[in-house]
């Protein structure tokens, strides 16, 4: 199962920006000038924040799945 944590809260000033709670920031190891990416949810309501070099790794593995998938069908489309 998915490790998952509430962190606390962050208020949103007026011109948009939010503050990571301290404790987040240490155990997730954000650090000033890392790039997170805002990923949404208009329809359900939901705000994610995530890790540049996590996106990189999640991407990765997509690319290696439909590469998988690509080699099975032709794989059995030569059956």
């Amino acid at each position: 199962m998915h490790e998952k944590k509430l962190y606390g809260t962050a208020i949103v000033g007026t011109k948009g920006q939010i503050v990571i709670p301290a404790n987040a920031r240490e155990e997730l190891n954000i650090n000033p000038t890392d790039r997170l990416y805002v990923v949404g949810s208009s329809n359900n309501g939901f705000v994610m924040l995530l890790k540049e070099d996590k996106l990189e790794q999640f991407i990765e593995q997509i690319n290696l799945q439909v590469e998988t998938f690509k080699a099975i069908k032709e794989f059995k489309s030569k059956e």
